[in-house]
């Protein structure tokens, strides 16, 4: 288990750098997290991410890719809600990344 400084607190993380309790998750921590991914979070990132919060309120869980493009592109347009984009976003991850970022448990279906 490993640590992130974020918001002037140490939040645990787990073995793949998730939240160990999704309820410390702050845009600060998203970015602290983003950083530490080599990511600097833009008005896009963002909107991915409350979409993702969201999707997990709905429905108790953390999309897989599939389900992911597909809720974003309803709620955010084609032109975000694509395969390509949300790769470039989120480094050819997005169902794993964004999830983590968005203070999200890691996907089930994600190694």
């Amino acid at each position: 288990m490993s640590t992130l400084i974020a918001d002037g607190r140490e939040i645990a993380l787990d073995k793949d750098g998730f939240l160990c309790e999704l309820a410390d998750w702050s845009p600060a921590v998203a970015t602290a997290l983003a950083e530490r991914e080599g990511i600097s979070l833009g008005e896009v990132h963002w909107a991915v991410l409350a979409v993702l919060r969201d999707f997990y309120r709905e429905f108790q869980l953390s999309p897989a890719t599939r389900p992911l493009v597909k809720y974003t592109a309803v709620r955010l347009g084609p032109e975000v809600g694509n395969s390509a984009q949300l790769n470039r976003l989120f480094n050819g991850t997005p169902a794993k990344l964004a999830a983590k970022l968005a203070g999200l448990p890691k996907p089930t279906n994600c190694i």
